[in-house]
């Protein structure tokens, strides 16, 4: 299948850009472009992509609101969001996180990166930059005494292990090379995780993974 792309950047050197390195991949087609999260809303109910790549600063509407807008209760068609963004971002990123934001992506990402973070959300396995993934989401943890017990967990002992690695970076090849498991398998406790705690994706589960303290 062909996975069909939203370009929403306020930069047209940037769409370029993106949509040149998009171009060349057999699997991926760019179907629309937007200068603006209004834009970005009115062309994705237009196309109905499969993935957006939404640019986190844009004027008339920011990122986060078309990501709101997009993901509101009711919506006929719901994209998967990558926001891009750059390392003076941290708070947008966190709202992003509770918003339904599958991955996020810096903005001088590789071709090669850039084509993953799409394949990846359109396949529902989000991807974060792993140059920003364990800085970002360490913020979300709660400093706790050194002898305080650990909350309790609806987790099992394997879903919890799986729950680390993926709160450090690690895509579900490499969860699963780490554990010893199947890459199939990983899938079914990310999907048996995200069922427990009434989570949409992974960065969620990055980011609970944090709040409570077992990422530590």
């Amino acid at each position: 299948m062909t996975i069909r792309v939203l370009l929403a950047d306020d930069q047209a050197i940037v769409r370029t850009g993106m949509a040149m390195i998009l171009a060349a991949e057999d699997d991926i087609d760019v179907v629309a472009q937007a200068a603006d999260g209004v834009e970005a809303v009115q062309q994705c109910g237009l196309h109905r992509p499969d993935v957006v790549l939404m640019d986190i600063r844009m004027p008339r509407l920011n990122g986060i609101e078309a990501l709101r807008h997009l993901h509101r209760p009711g919506t006929a068609h719901t994209p998967a969001v990558v926001m891009v963004t750059t390392f003076d971002d941290d708070e947008y990123v966190h709202q992003a996180l509770h918003h339904g934001a599958c991955g996020f992506l810096l903005k001088d990402a590789g071709p090669r990166l850039l084509a993953e973070a799409v394949r990846s959300a359109a396949s529902g396995e989000a991807l974060i930059s792993p140059s920003i993934t364990v800085r970002l989401l360490r913020q979300f943890a709660r400093p706790a005494a050194a002898d305080a017990p650990a909350p309790p967990s609806p987790l099992s002992p394997r879903e919890t292990e799986v729950a680390v690695l993926v709160s450090r970076g690690h895509t579900n090849t490499e969860v699963a090379a780490a554990l010893h498991i199947s890459a199939g398998t990983v899938k079914t406790h990310l999907t048996n995780i995200q069922a427990k705690l009434g989570l949409r994706n992974r960065v969620e589960i990055a980011a609970w993974t944090w709040e409570s303290g077992l990422a530590r």
